[in-house]
């Protein structure tokens, strides 16, 4: 057998190995989009997934702020206190006889609107921690589609790459055939086996880049065994109808609730640097006499030098900070959203043209060649061109599909609400 039959034979061993990859992907259940959300925790399932842990570190920032809203309500403990006086001096006071004990109960009161300005204070600060969760959320979402889109083009270049083998194979087995015949010289069977092993190597590299795309969507829940196979056919991913007129997105809102938050620190600084007195009731018991007597009394802090204006002043201009953060968060959000908007339907345009005009004539000029091929009509490098022009135009459009996809995942997490 001649070393071109040999190196034939190997490589049609490669391809039925590549061949029986497939089937076993074929027999697996395929993952969907809103499967994969729902692992991910990002919408309901019936069956409950595990609690991801991309989710929990949000989700607890936002109870921990709602803890302290409930610990801001609570009212300064009293205070207890126990003195005992005279003990154990000299002359009349040795001993216990002349000792002077003191039991009193002391309440500091709140003045200023301290309690209602601290509670509105981390009331704000739990609404930016709850939105902060949602946005999470929402970004989770963005990086579950994104992935999911990004698996699906590897398993189509995977399908395109298993295609482009299969064509080559029978390429090589026709010019096989002709040069038998003596209808082709022998660097034309040497030519199409060259390019099936060329396809052979791109097709591990697909398989190779569709299991790296599989393990990072499945890392966005915590798995760390590749995700189930997904389909070639891209999903439909529909983004918002409207945004720019939505100041209901997350993103303002966060922006809008961390200016509220600064606003609310500032009364919260303010009120502290009033003065809280403190009152106090107690009996005082003479062990000599066996007299008691009862005794009150005020104490009120003087703000001599500390009136808390350092942590005004530092609450004013974190205001400051947070309202231009607000204005530029808006600015940016549309900047956004517009480009995102524009580049989406570019990406939808080529999808189109190239789904309904190009990939049709190349397949058609592709068959036509064939036919022309194998009636001798036409050489083998017009067969490898036009296949190549039909493979150029399918892989274009898997990256516009791709470009689609992400680029919609991007404007529902822009408008996020």
């Amino acid at each position: 057998m001649s070393a071109i039959h040999w190196r034939g034979v190997l490589l049609g061993g490669l391809f039925l190995a590549a061949q029986a990859t497939t089937v076993a992907a074929q027999e697996r259940e395929l993952l969907t989009l809103e499967a994969a959300l729902a692992r991910a925790g990002i919408v309901d399932s019936a069956d409950e997934p595990p609690e991801n842990p991309r989710l929990i570190g949000p989700r607890a920032e936002a109870d921990a702020a709602r803890a302290l809203v409930d610990q801001a309500r609570l009212r300064p403990n009293p205070e207890i206190a126990f003195e005992a006086e005279n003990i154990a001096g000299s002359g009349a006071f040795s001993g216990l006889q002349a000792t002077e004990y003191t039991l009193s109960l002391s309440q500091r009161l709140e003045l200023g609107g301290k309690r209602g300005a601290r509670v509105r204070a981390a009331q704000a600060e739990a609404r930016v921690a709850t939105l902060s969760g949602a946005l999470s959320v929402a970004q989770l979402g963005r990086s579950v589609r994104e992935r999911y889109v990004e698996a699906v083009a590897a398993a189509a270049r995977l399908e395109l790459a298993r295609d482009i083998v299969e064509r080559n194979r029978e390429l090589a087995r026709i010019a096989g055939v002709l040069v038998d015949v003596g209808r082709e010289p022998p660097l034309r069977s040497l030519r199409a086996e060259a390019a099936l092993a060329e396809a052979l190597a791109e097709l591990e590299a697909a398989l190779a880049a569709d299991s790296a795309a599989r393990n990072a969507l499945a890392a966005l829940w915590g798995e760390a065994a590749p995700a189930a196979d997904v389909p070639s056919v891209f999903p439909e991913i529909e983004p918002p109808a409207t945004l720019l007129a939505s100041p209901s997105a997350l993103r303002l809102q966060i922006a809008r609730a961390e200016r509220e938050a600064a606003d609310a620190a500032i009364a919260r600084e303010r009120s502290l640097g009033i003065p809280d007195p403190t009152i106090s009731a107690g009996v005082r018991r003479f062990e000599e006499s066996r007299d008691q007597a009862f005794l009150v009394g005020v104490s009120i802090p003087f703000p001599f030098s500390n009136r808390n204006q350092g942590n005004i002043a530092a609450a004013e201009a974190r205001l400051r900070a947070a309202t231009a953060r607000e204005a530029i968060a808006r600015t940016d959000f549309e900047l956004e959203v517009t480009q995102a908007r524009g580049q989406f339907l570019a990406a939808e345009a080529r999808v189109e043209t190239l789904a309904e005009t190009s990939l049709p004539q190349a397949e058609e000029a592709l068959r036509l060649v064939r036919i022309g091929y194998r009636n001798g009509r036409f050489p083998l490098i017009e067969v490898l061109a036009a296949a190549e022009a039909r493979d150029t135009i399918r892989e274009a459009l898997i990256q516009a599909q791709e470009d689609r996809g992400r680029l919609a995942a991007t404007l529902i997490w822009l408008g996020a609400q």
